[in-house]
């Protein structure tokens, strides 16, 4: 499978956008996604993440069989709950650390610190039971769901894609009740990420991925009219956004506006947002593709593609160097824009850092501890290559 280099660089811009929009005196979270578009890189990195998973699965099963991508993903589902706890205890820490020098933070909750400290396994446990999910931390535990379901439900959407369409589209329709059920710190119940509804923008990127030829097969000869609806789409999310940051001279507007498409729920993912982040989806992908191409190969977007390949790594990073950087922006109080900023472009800068020594020294080494592990299991089967044993 090649690398779509205009994909990892869009993953890394969400892991940055993610990271600045979690420092409340951030000075550039003013120019990232909320501040001009209905949905944020919450949506960038589902659909980014369902979209690679259906990329992988077509190549695992290609080369190994169905049952190797579904042995495949279910490890991952596992990787990426594990990746949750680690995250989880360091980013509590790292508060902990923070509050007793005396340096305030708003960025999460200082209640995990006191946990941590006081009921260190009970801690663990309501991280691993997903019965808690800490703010910045919350999007992977809605990740570890959906990759956990992935084993049973792209076969299926393999087989019959529409049936399964419209099974995903009516748990979404259905979300909220289903998500109240599931047990939860939150006195209302469910996970702030809702997987019932979460699941359609998700599992919509992984059909992007299985069948992308066959859907852009479709869509380009009408090419014109799906880019004018889908200007459409993504003008009138925008419109919601700035309207709102307007106020009340804006106030018909929005009262109009809000005739059209009700009401905004982020966490079950309401239909707006959903459609806002498909147009913008098709936009970027058809007639933006060349300009995403020549930005992606540009040094901005190189460096941009090292953070999104980090991985789990990079979105550690990203977390622990939210709080720990909101802490800097905040302390002392009254820090200049100048001053912010300097933090905002270190934080960039440390995490690119980051990523790079990942690329460097923790891909390499976990590529060739999976390559050892496939040849002893080739070994034990008695179907090593010759010479290899």
């Amino acid at each position: 499978m090649n690398r779509m280099i205009a994909l990892d660089m869009l993953r890394g811009y969400a892991l940055l956008s993610i990271m600045v929009n979690h420092m409340p005196d951030s000075v550039m979270r003013g120019v990232t996604l909320p501040n001009f578009s209905i949905f944020d890189a919450s949506e960038l990195f589902v659909l980014l993440s369902g979209f690679l998973v259906g990329m992988v699965w077509l190549s695992v099963e290609r080369r190994e069989g169905q049952r190797a991508a579904q042995w495949r993903f279910a490890r991952r589902a596992f990787e990426v709950w594990r990746a949750l706890i680690l995250i989880g205890v360091l980013m509590a820490l790292l508060s902990a650390g923070l509050l007793a020098a005396g340096m305030a933070h708003t960025a999460i909750w200082n209640q995990y610190a006191v946990w941590v400290i006081e009921n260190p396994l009970g801690y663990v446990g309501s991280l691993a039971s997903l019965w808690l999910q800490p703010n910045i931390v919350d999007v992977l535990a809605v990740y570890v769901v959906l990759l956990a379901v992935t084993p049973v439900i792209v076969p299926l959407m393999l087989r019959w894609p529409l049936v399964v369409a419209v099974a995903l589209l009516a748990v979404w329709w259905h979300g909220p009740e289903l998500n109240s059920l599931l047990p939860n710190h939150r006195r209302q119940g469910g996970l702030l990420f809702n997987p019932f509804g979460w699941q359609l923008l998700f599992f919509s990127g992984v059909a992007m991925g299985l069948f992308r030829d066959r859907i852009m097969a479709t869509l380009l000869p009408r090419r014109h009219l799906v880019t004018a609806l889908a200007l459409g789409m993504f003008a009138f999310g925008c419109a919601i956004v700035i309207a709102a940051r307007i106020g009340e001279p804006a106030l018909a507007v929005r009262q109009a506006m809000r005739l059209v498409y009700g009401s905004i729920d982020k966490w079950s993912l309401d239909g707006t947002r959903y459609l806002a982040i498909i147009a913008a989806t098709w936009l970027v992908v058809v007639p933006l593709g060349p300009l995403m191409a020549r930005i992606a190969a540009s040094p901005p977007g190189v460096w941009m593609q090292q953070i999104g390949r980090g991985g789990l790594w990079s979105f550690g990073a990203c977390v622990l160097l939210s709080v720990l950087c909101d802490a800097l922006q905040i302390n002392p109080a009254g820090q200049s824009a100048a001053a912010r900023l300097a933090v905002d472009l270190w934080a960039c800068v440390a995490l690119w850092w980051l990523s790079i020594l990942w690329l460097r020294h923790g891909d390499p080494w976990r590529r060739a501890r999976k390559a050892r592990r496939k040849l002893r299991r080739s070994i034990a089967r008695g179907d090593a290559p010759a010479g290899m044993v």
